[in-house]
Order: structure tokens, then sequence, then C-alpha cells
């Protein structure tokens, strides 16, 4: 990626005298022709030089702005399992993963990002809580927003996580104050976050306004930078319906234009946008060689006057140019600090350049941040004893990776769990299950013994979602295997339990992949018009995570919370292995070719 040299930038490399002389000749530019500097000049000095005291450097005519952001924190106060995986710096196709992230290490590597720069501000694209480890969860993610505010976080993008405890929770996350059921748990009164969230398509349909402000404005050196804030439209479809009841999420560029005049009314020309919406791009943490997904075209309908783009929501990190506009995104779980480095003309009040770095927050450049270090403590003394209880023990890893077909050890694992809560009575419960790859968080990796913790646990399911046994036909359980490419921003593969297989072709298009006949139910094929009794969690029966098909079934009844059949299989299966990746098959797969 080539950077936007800023004209001042280009101006300081000469000598001061011919600087100053410069300074005289050249007419303002625009900032498309900031590359062609010297074509804007005169060819030839004025025939009579202005007479001045003394040759002097021009004054600087930029203010230059650090932007700090993340995005996807999720409430990761302890360092993620497997940290992140980059490109191997000297093996070409091969990876390797890094050690990387927590809250410790995230207030380190911000705090120095900082030095050296007199204007700063540090932001995020949403998902900073929701779906979070025990630790964070089990008081509310008040843990999570304590630490945040701690490292000086000013503004965010609300993202679907937010929502997951209803929109009076995430209130009460903003303002502070105890839990209404739970009450005060912390190690100290909950006071709220300090840093504001954004919510400019997210709608309160009682009264028309959004949710939280729609955009903060900041000012550098008397120059002020809007930051316009919002959540994917898609919201609703990937959370509980409940949660966002009484709420309506506009399309995300359409909101963004329909702010910038508004903007432009208060003399704001600098426009930010963070955005809880991403993409999927094919290079390296800190490149963008080819994207693709929905930010694209939300950044290519942006009005012109949006100078930049701070993304998340899809958990990749990326340093982009789409439309000729910067967009970046940082990874997940404070992995990354997004580095943005902006010079603001102060005559014209916009943006002349902008340029990004994405910085692994590695543990072995950055120390621990003491703060959050007591912070953690604090809170892991009050919960030590649940987080560490031990549930069951594994023979073997189970990992979220997937095999050619989509299956994963780790999703068939939560599967054959569900089913298993759900199953009786034999009458009347689940005949098999199914569940969502993005309902599984995390992997429960073989340490030591093999023993499994209550915390790892509900690490890999930390939504509380309730299980349910729904009633669907054939047809529309085939209907909702289809919708694993359709409208996705990729292929998003179904887990199964035991009992239950199909076959898919590659080779036929989206709609027509599953095979006919080759749905089955131990072996015996399923009826079209037949009824099955399906477990599933309540997010995904509601027609969660882009599969409305499951929306039409009956839920006929309801089980525990999600972890707890997890805690309660392992219980019951010590030593347990992972199964053959053989639920599912593909037929004649392409090599590189797009699920």
């Amino acid at each position: 990626m080539t950077a936007t040299v800023a004209p001042s930038a280009l101006l300081s490399a000469f000598p001061h005298r011919l600087h100053d002389v410069l300074g005289r000749w050249c007419r303002p530019l625009p900032l498309a022709a900031a590359l062609g500097l010297l074509s804007a000049c005169s060819t030839t000095p004025p025939a009579t030089p202005p007479a001045t005291p003394a040759m002097s450097a021009a004054p600087d005519r930029t203010v230059a702005v650090r932007i700090l952001a993340i995005n996807d924190f999720h409430g990761n106060l302890k360092p993620p399992v497997g940290g992140i995986r980059i490109q191997h710096p000297t093996k070409p196709g091969e990876h390797l993963d890094v050690d990387a992230g927590g809250a410790e290490y995230l207030a380190t590597a911000v705090a120095q990002a900082r030095q050296g720069h007199a204007n700063h501000v540090f932001v995020a694209a949403g998902d900073l809580v929701g779906g979070t480890p025990l630790l964070s969860a089990l008081f509310n993610d008040e843990p999570a927003i304590e630490s945040l505010s701690a490292m000086d976080l000013a503004l965010s993008s609300v993202g679907n996580h937010e929502f997951d405890a209803g929109v009076d929770e995430l209130r009460r996350r903003q303002q502070g104050g105890c839990h209404p059921e739970k009450g005060c748990q912390g190690p100290a009164p909950f006071k709220g976050a300090s840093f504001q969230y954004l919510a400019a398509s997210t709608i309160d349909t009682a009264t028309g306004q959004p949710l939280f402000p729609a955009y903060a404005i900041r000012e550098f050196e008397g120059i002020p930078v809007a930051f316009i804030g919002l959540a994917l439209k898609g919201t609703p479809g990937i959370v509980v319906p409940s949660s966002v009841k009484g709420l309506r999420f506009d399309d995300e560029a359409e909101t963004i234009n329909r702010l910038v005049p508004q903007l432009k009314a208060r003399g704001v020309e600098a426009i930010v946008v963070l955005i809880h919406e991403g993409g999927y791009p094919v290079g390296d943490y800190n490149e963008c060689p080819g994207i693709s997904g929905p930010i694209v075209n939300i950044v290519k309908q942006l009005d012109p006057a949006v100078d930049l783009v701070v993304s998340g929501h899809t958990h990749r990190a990326y340093n982009c140019r789409i439309d000729g506009r910067l967009v970046t995104s940082g990874d997940k779980y404070g992995t990354i600090v997004t580095a943005i480095d902006v010079q603001l003309d102060r005559k014209t009040r916009d943006v002349r350049s902008a340029v990004a770095e994405n910085r692994i927050v590695r543990h072995d450049q950055y120390t621990k941040d003491a703060g959050q270090t007591a912070l953690i403590a604090a809170y892991e003394s009050k919960a030590t004893a649940i987080i560490d209880q031990p549930v069951g023990r594994i023979g073997a890893s189970f990992t979220r990776e997937e095999n050619a077909a989509g299956a994963t050890t780790m999703g068939q694992l939560v599967a054959d769990a569900h089913w298993a809560a759900m199953r009786a009575p034999e009458d009347g419960g689940a005949e098999f299950a199914i569940t969502n790859i993005g309902g599984v968080r995390s992997s429960l990796p073989y340490l030591g013994d093999g023993t499994v913790s209550f915390g790892q646990v509900y690490t890999t399911q930390p939504f509380n979602n309730n299980l349910v046994v729904t009633s669907l036909s054939g047809a529309q359980i085939k209907e909702a295997l289809e919708q694993q490419w359709i409208g996705q921003p990729k292929f998003r593969p179904l887990q199964l339990s035991e009992a239950l297989s199909y076959t898919y072709d590659l080779t036929q298009p989206i709609g027509q992949r599953v095979v006919a006949g080759s749905m089955k139910l131990r072996g015996e094929p399923l009826g079209m018009e037949t009824r099955y009794r399906v477990a599933m969690n309540m997010f995904l029966a509601t027609g969660g995570d882009g599969f409305p098909a499951f929306a039409q079934g009956q839920i006929l009844q309801r089980g525990p919370v999600d972890h707890e059949a997890l805690v309660a299989y392992l219980k019951a299966h010590p030593g347990l292995m992972p199964a053959a990746r053989d639920r599912v098959k593909v037929l004649a797969p392409r090599p590189g070719s797009p699920r």
C-alpha cells in the first residue's frame, strides 16, 4: 500500500530557505493534488520578490492527530488462547501463532502509542462486551467496562454483542449502578463507562431518536473532528429478538450520509466512521491485497466527505484503501491496536492525509500495566473458586479448525452435548442437535492431564443461551442447511450432533447444494414432510446467525443454558476423545474454491 504524503511533509524535506521560497510561490493545493506538489508551483520566480525582514520557515499548515483504535475486545481481560495467527515472516505459506492481547498488555501498548503525540484519541468499533470470558461475564461485563475506561477509551460504536443482555442493561453499563437482579458484586461500586457509546443507526422506535448519540466531536488545536458510530444493520438477525425489541437498525451508508450535511453545518470537515461491520481480507494483518464482505459496498456508498473508516465485527485484521479511503480493522480480543496518523489542514479544516499501522500487542514487546493487573486481581479474588473448578477431563484437544466440509471437533462436541441434554424423554425429546459455529467461541485445548475447568467451558459458550427443542420438517431443515451460503458474508457451517448427516455439492448453485436424499437420521433419509425434534440454542431457534428457516419451527420445550449442558456432558464422559469429522461430506471441492 502506498502511503499518502502530506504537502507539509514534502516541503519539510527542503532546506529552510528553499522551503520559504516555495511557500510564497506555490498556490494552495487540494488534497487530490498533494502528490503533485511541484506541478502547482510557478515555473519561474516573480520578477521582484517581495522584501522580507528575514527568511524563516513557513508556519506549520497541518495539525497532527493520532487515532488509536480497537474492535471486538469481548471482555478479554486475560490474553486469549492462541494469541493472534499471522503469516510466517520467513516461510511463505505457513502461519505463526503470536502470544498477544489481553487488557494488561493492551493498556501498555495504547499508552506507548500515545507518547510523543500531543493530539490523540482512543476509539473502538464495537463488541467491547458480550460473548466474554467468565471473568468478565460473571460480573455482567463490568470488569471489561472498567478496564477500557482505565485505558482512557473515549468513544465506541455499539456492536451487536452490546445488545446481548438487552437495552436496559446496555444503558446501565453506560451510566453505572448496581445490576437490578444480582446487585453490586464487584470490588467497588460500578460507575459505568467513562467512554461514550455511539449509535447513529440504532433508533428507538418510540421516540424516533438514536439510542445513544449518533456522533461526537473532538477538537484538536481548534479543528473539529467528528466520529460517527454505528452497528451493522443486520444486528436484529444475530441477537436474541427480545434484546432489541423496540429498536430499528437503519442502513449504514444511508445513516452516515444523512449526517454529513448536519456536521458540515456545524463547521466540521474531518469525519471518521466507527462501524461495527467488516470484511474478509486475503493478506496478512497489516496489508490488504484483496478484501470482500459488507464493508466494501458500505464504504463505496459513502459521501466523499467521510475521510476514514475504523471497522470490526469479522474478527479480522486489515489495513486497506477502499475507494480511496483508509479502512482499518484490528483483529479481536485486544491483540492489535491500530495507530492512525492523521494530518488536518489548518485552512480547510479537513483531513489532508491518513496512514495506519496495525500493531500487534505482543507479550514479548510490552510489559503488563500495573493498574490493569490490580483490576483483574480484584475480580479474580471473587471469582477464582468458580472459574478454576474442574468439571471434567478430555483425552485430546477439541478445536475450531474446519475440515474441507466445515466440520470442527469442537462444534461437534457442543452439538453432542446439546443433544444429550435435550434427548429425554425418549418419546418427546430431541432426535438430534444442530448448533451454529458462531456460538462456539473457542477451543478446548488438552493441557496437563486433560482437566477442563468451568472457566474454559464458559469461554467456549459465553452467551447464556437456553437450549430448546423445536419441531421442524425435513424441508425446513434442508432450507436451513442451504442458508449456510445464502445471505452470509462467507460460508457459515452448521455443526451437527451424532445421528444426523448430509452431503453438499460445491459444483451446484447456491440454494441447491444439499444433495437430494443425503440428509439422513441414523442412516435413514429424512422425509421432507416429516417433522423432527431438533435441539439447538434459543438464538439459533429464533433465526439467529442468518438462519431464518429455523424460526419456522415450533418450540416444544426449553432446557438448560448451553454451557451447563457441556459441563454435564464432560462430567458424564471422562477422557472424551474427538469424534471423526464425517457427519458432513462435500462433493467435488475445487482447490481454492470458496465454500
